[in-house]
């Protein structure tokens, strides 16, 4: 079986036991644009549960990217205190505010060019950001991803651009957006490194 029919029949048993899933990821049913880019960048190595009800809390008092713009440090910071790298999430979603509103009238970048030039932005926010905001086809590797694909043999890689850039040769477009989501939902539900885990946990 070639790697593209191989991902084919994994995706249709990944989509049948998550794509009902009503659980919400970080970048995720946010009213604003700019919300979903700062959320995300918030999420980078933490997890969906901390991260969602901290940005929640982000956005209450500060409703608009030019109050987070003008926010203070200090009280960015105070928000983000149980959050994984406050201190440098603190000052990278500050700087990225001050950024869209002095650089780019307040809207998000629909190239990952010039995504990646925002402070917090890497190439999996960029990729999440185009997907979510902009509707493109693209294909967002975190752990995740990246772990699930070099266990199932889909890919084998050792960094997640790396994956992306595999992924795209096998997996047909419509299916890019797609992976995400699904494959963080079954990573979050099996960790390690057993396929035979991984696999069996689609069966239940």
């Amino acid at each position: 079986m070639n790697r593209t029919n191989y991902f084919l029949k994994i995706f249709a048993k990944v989509n049948l036991k998550y794509a009902k899933s009503n659980k919400r990821l970080a970048g995720e049913s946010w009213k604003h644009d700019w919300q979903t880019l700062i959320a995300t960048i918030m999420s980078a190595q933490s997890r969906d549960e901390t991260t969602i009800p901290i940005a929640e809390r982000l956005f209450a008092k500060y409703p608009t990217l030019k109050n987070l713009a003008n926010a203070k440090y200090s009280d960015v910071l105070k928000i983000f205190s149980s959050l994984n790298y406050n201190k440098t999430k603190t000052k990278n979603v500050i700087l990225t505010a001050k950024l869209l509103v002095k650089d780019y009238q307040e809207k998000i970048p629909n190239k990952i060019e010039e995504l990646v030039k925002l402070r917090g932005v890497g190439r999996k926010t960029a990729n999440l950001v185009l997907s979510e905001i902009h509707n493109q086809d693209t294909i967002t590797v975190d752990t995740h991803v990246h772990r699930i694909s070099n266990i199932l043999g889909l890919v084998k890689t050792k960094t997640p651009t790396e994956t992306e850039m595999e992924l795209q040769k096998i997996v047909p477009r419509k299916y890019w957006s797609k992976i995400n989501r699904l494959f963080v939902l079954w990573g979050k539900d099996v960790s390690g490194t057993n396929k035979k885990k991984l696999l069996n946990k689609l069966k239940q």
